[in-house]
């Protein structure tokens, strides 16, 4: 610490606060405003349904005001902007590509039309498509995996970055998978796997800009993509293998992302939360 006098250097341990010059401290300035977010623009690719859709109610919530960003899952989409509206926060639907550049610019052209700025970008959007080898994944599949999981990831952060500033937050889904693997979901897997190394790399970039990136990595969380994906069989095994021994709801996951896009976490960059029912990850 450059200010630190040298009346702080005590003999005594474990030492008395009230001596320190500067004192530390102790009262979270975000604490005393009752919301985290208020009046905050936020991005959330994949908000229609599962985790993005409880991370932009989560957000409404704290007083943010959200664009959603989806394929074509209309009806989820006009749920969420329901539930955001009930919430007496804004709300823009913009139905996109995310794995094609040139509809992420656009996309992020309606918002700051609207809302004139950025301050908050999640990064969740994601498709998986479970195959029990490797030979059964296609150069198709494969292709259409980054693109959705990892591509959009980087078309999305290039495009809303000349927008953020000093205090902007950006947070990632990646997933358990990047960490103990997916016998089923190889392609899957490796995407989240790059987003973990995105995130870290990326907090590095923009740390000095005072731009946080931190990421989520949920265990089973009971979405639209695992009905999506699994059979009948698998779907009703679906978090059992967990210390807790079910699956997580999105809204057990959303609080993680109103942590890292708040001051909350103003000490945080480059780090990876793990609600995922009691795994132990070390990552």
């Amino acid at each position: 610490m450059k200010n630190i006098s040298k009346s702080s250097k005590q003999k005594k341990q474990p030492g008395e606060e009230y001596k320190m010059k500067p004192r530390p401290r102790y009262k979270n300035p975000s604490s005393s405003n009752p919301l985290k977010l208020e009046n905050k623009i936020a991005i959330i690719t994949g908000g229609d349904s599962g985790i993005g859709r409880a991370v932009a109610v989560a957000f409404a919530k704290e007083g943010a005001h959200i664009a959603i960003l989806y394929l074509n899952e209309h009806i989820d989409a006009r749920e969420t902007e329901k539930a955001i509206l009930q919430e007496g926060r804004d709300c823009i639907l913009i139905p996109c590509n995310l794995g094609i550049e040139s509809e992420v610019k656009e996309a992020v052209r309606q918002v700051v039309k609207r809302f004139k700025t950025v301050d908050i970008l999640v990064n969740n959007a994601a498709e998986q498509h479970s195959q029990e080898s490797l030979l059964e994944i296609t150069e198709q599949q494969l292709e259409k995996t980054f693109r959705t999981n990892i591509f959009s990831y980087f078309f999305m952060t290039k495009a809303v970055l000349p927008y953020l500033k000093k205090g902007s937050t950006i947070v990632n889904t990646t997933s358990v998978t990047a960490y103990r693997g997916s016998k089923h979901l190889l392609d899957y897997a490796s995407t989240k796997g790059a987003i973990v190394a995105f995130t870290r790399s990326l907090a590095s970039n923009l740390v000095e800009k005072g731009i946080r990136v931190n990421g989520v990595a949920p265990g089973p969380i009971w979405t639209p993509l695992i009905s999506s994906t699994f059979s009948v069989k698998r779907i009703k095994e679906f978090g059992e293998k967990v210390p807790m021994k079910r699956p997580g709801q999105p809204e057990e996951v959303a609080p993680s992302f109103v942590f890292l896009a708040s001051d909350d976490s103003s000490y945080m960059t480059g780090q990876i939360l793990h609600p995922n029912g009691g795994e132990i990850i070390n990552g």
